[in-house]
């Protein structure tokens, strides 16, 4: 059966124009299609924020020039700004280059001419600071609750802060003694310990949670945060118990990329200040964090005489040069070299 729409006729070659009413929608704003190959690439959403805000900041320093219309030369210069005017540590100033690299190869799709090597920064090697087991047990001890559960973890599985903040229900294996920690630094996945002290601890710490679940679900929300397509591919998945988060937070908030409305895990900054008011009340002379516990269960274990290749699996580390660090450590001062005045 013919059409009896009209087929439109060229002429001249001439292009063919859209039918009117439909207009192109308007360009997106650069700012977006930052956070769109942000997502694209599947980097989180505190990644998303920090190029986001380094791209505007490079932007504003230029007095909101282009970023098209300037090269390795406007780069340079808003790092040196970074480093000289700013005194922005190291780490700062790095961040501040990959956003920008971020932008010039992902977005615009333009190389720079640019010497990575004369414009980023050196980051100071320092060891990491360790507690002894005395002074892990005394830090504990001036925690209690969540915040307490969080830091055992912590130091009891040698965890990244975020890593432990992000286990699900269904990460926990009771049975076999162990955690699963998925998409890591680098998106890397691995297994870990669970200490035998945690278990019925965590167990307890698990019936609240679902209590919790529960009464959002009774109420019409009860949805997780899913990784990359799942929340497409599995449409109930975001409410089902093996995909909630163990710490999940005191209240709901709105997804800043989806805007329904979720329970997600409670915020870093809660267990760091939970931590810094510990190691005070505990007067620990040093200047810790909760990543120093990591450093801790590190040490520790190569204290107690474990392979430094079963320790680099346990931190999930790509290089066992990484994991050397804490050899280092165990050499220093006097648990290395004896005294000529102790002699």
């Amino acid at each position: 059966m013919q059409d009896n729409i009209p087929k439109p006729v060229l002429k001249n070659n001439a292009p063919i124009l859209a039918p009117t009413g439909i207009t192109e929608p308007p360009p997106r704003k650069l700012l977006d299609r930052v956070s769109d190959a942000i997502r694209v690439k599947h980097y989180s959403y505190q990644t998303e924020k920090s190029y986001v805000q380094w791209v505007r900041r490079y932007i504003l320093f230029h007095n909101k020039r282009h970023p098209s219309e300037m090269g390795g030369d406007e780069v340079n210069a808003f790092l040196t700004h970074l480093a000289v005017s700013e005194n922005v540590a190291a780490s700062t100033q790095n961040q501040a280059l990959c956003a920008i690299l971020f932008l010039y190869r992902e977005v615009l799709q333009q190389e720079l001419d640019l010497n990575l090597d004369a414009v980023r920064a050196k980051r100071p090697k320092r060891l990491p600071t360790v507690l002894t087991v005395e002074e892990v047990r005394a830090v504990l001890q001036q925690m209690d609750g969540v915040s307490q559960l969080v830091a055992k973890l912590l130091y009891g599985s040698g965890l990244r802060l975020n890593e432990a903040l992000s286990l699900r229900i269904k990460d926990l294996d009771f049975a076999q003694k162990q955690l699963q920690i998925r998409d890591s630094k680098g998106l890397e996945s691995r297994l870990t310990m669970l200490p035998d002290t945690l278990v019925e601890t965590l167990q307890l710490h698990l019936s609240s949670v679902k209590l919790l679940h529960l009464q959002d679900l009774e109420h019409g929300y009860g949805e997780v945060h899913l990784p990359f397509a799942l929340e497409r591919k599995y449409p109930n998945a975001p409410k089902e118990w093996i995909w909630q988060y163990v710490f999940p937070s005191h209240s709901l908030v709105k997804d800043p990329r989806s805007g329904i409305i979720r329970r997600y895990h409670i915020h870093e900054s809660n267990i760091q200040r939970s931590v810094k008011s510990a190691v005070v009340n505990a007067k620990i002379q040093k200047r810790v964090s909760s990543h120093t516990f990591r450093h801790s269960f590190a040490t520790h274990l190569l204290e107690n005489g474990y392979d430094i290749r079963t320790v680099q699996e346990l931190l999930g580390h790509k290089d066992v040069k990484t994991t050397m660090i804490y050899t280092h450590v165990l050499n220093r001062g006097g648990k290395g070299v004896i005294s000529p005045l102790d002699r």
